[in-house]
């Protein structure tokens, strides 16, 4: 199983890369972000790999970035999405986005992908909603508000558990009840764990 390439970028274009590596040629498939943050043709290129196996073929899919492909392999687990339609997805939204738009049950951010109807948008929200606590994402203007200490006790509760909207609302309800406690983390994360029970 291929996991990760390293070599000279013999060719690049929007969705597709071949890489040498002691000169071996890889055809790779990628998205739009991964296409725009590679070097030109001729230096060196990195890629995370998911080789996707079937009865007929061996394919490539690369990503520049782990969270990406990490994504890609949770969009895979989604009925009917497959690893074509995964890396159009990725192609036609940024990480974050896409992570923050299933968070929020964004039916409209996500079928504004091309390729994504209503129906595949409802099984995105439903299938993966719960599933990415490990995906970080560019801090939100509600996830700011809360601070250093917010934040942190935001990832306290999300790794004992708790489902992130759960724990947002609770760090919400214990700085409106005590906004002191916004500068405190343990202070913090115990009132928002009051106010969970």
């Amino acid at each position: 199983m291929i996991a990760f390439l390293r070599g000279r970028l013999l060719s690049k274009s929007p969705n597709r890369v071949i890489v040498e590596c002691s000169g071996v040629g890889y055809d790779v498939t990628i998205s739009v972000a991964t296409f725009t943050s590679l070097p030109p043709e001729g230096a060196e290129a990195r890629l995370h790999i998911y080789t996707h196996v079937c009865a007929d073929q061996i394919a490539l899919f690369g990503f520049a970035e782990p969270a990406e492909k990490r994504l890609f392999e949770k969009l895979l687990t989604i009925t009917r999405i497959g690893p074509k339609l995964a890396i159009t997805v990725l192609s036609g939204i940024d990480t974050a986005r896409l992570v923050t738009a299933i968070r929020d049950s964004d039916h409209d951010t996500i079928m504004g992908i091309p390729g994504i109807g209503k129906k595949a948008a409802e099984r995105m929200v439903l299938e993966l909603k719960d599933k990415l606590d490990d995906m970080a994402v560019a801090p939100s203007a509600q996830a700011a508000r809360y601070g250093p200490a917010g934040d942190d006790a935001l990832s306290a509760l999300v790794n004992l558990g708790y489902a992130r909207p759960v724990a947002q609302r609770a760090i919400e309800t214990a700085i409106a009840k005590q906004p002191e406690a916004a500068q405190d983390f343990e202070v913090l994360f115990r009132a928002a764990m009051a106010a969970i029970r």
